[in-house]
């Protein structure tokens, strides 16, 4: 873990490397109860969880923001490697199974990572709520739907003028093309997608999909919970 943080150049790669560590070892041992994971391999678990969440640091939408959104967080990821590698930046994670965010927060608060707020809820929900609607410099999320549907999730919480960034795999190009009307309707513009780099050696293969947001969403959107993954736009 340390060298994949120096190889990224991360400020004080040593200390957040053990605090990440031990989160792992905290998801793990919470796996059996709580599905947080499917990965139960330490160095698997470190190369498509910690160093894959880490690859959208080199991004000017990721340095230049401010307050981060991860929308449908899971276990934790994107959000907590960017949080405890950047202590300076404000993250907000949400995911809608209250067991997970139980366990995201206790040890946020056992492990001192104190930059992240938790909440459990709907997107389509809270993207509807005023002090979180267009709040946000960024939303990042990673594996959670197909981008049509992602992007009615995500994008409500940005501002004009932020961005989102989907993870995605190597294949997504159909699935981008697909989503373009979506995207335009939303008040976002398809800006680029580059293949991740993760400062891993592995083999894993992903992409970042960046999206800017550059009008308003409509008050309409997000639709009622549901509707988006059931009625793609």
């Amino acid at each position: 873990m340390k060298s994949i943080l120096n190889k990224l150049k991360i400020k004080d790669a040593e200390k957040k490397a053990a605090v990440l560590l031990k989160y792992m070892d905290g998801i793990l041992e919470k796996n059996g109860h709580v599905n947080l994971t499917a990965i139960s391999d330490r160095e698997e678990f470190i190369q498509k969880h910690f160093a894959d969440s880490l690859s959208c640091i080199g991004a000017e939408e990721f340095k230049e923001a401010d307050s981060i959104i991860d929308v449908g967080t899971g276990g934790g990821f994107p959000g907590i490697p960017l949080a405890v590698c950047f202590p300076e930046k404000e993250f907000f994670l949400v995911d809608s199974l209250a067991k997970r965010i139980h366990i995201i927060r206790e040890l946020c608060v056992k492990l001192g990572i104190d930059n992240v707020t938790v909440v459990h809820g709907r997107a389509e929900d809270l993207g509807r709520q005023e002090n979180l609607r267009e709040d946000f410099d960024l939303c990042v999320s990673r594996a959670v739907a197909r981008m049509s549907t992602l992007c009615e999730y995500c994008l409500p919480f940005v501002r004009e003028g932020g961005s989102f960034i989907a993870y995605k795999g190597p294949d997504c190009k159909l699935e981008i093309d697909d989503s373009l009307c979506a995207i335009g309707i939303l008040g976002g513009r398809l800006d680029r997608i580059e293949r991740a780099d993760s400062g891993s050696q592995g083999e894993y293969d992903h992409r970042l999909v960046f999206v800017k947001k550059i009008r308003p969403t409509p008050e309409e959107y997000p639709r009622r919970a549901g509707t988006p993954s059931k009625k793609p736009l």
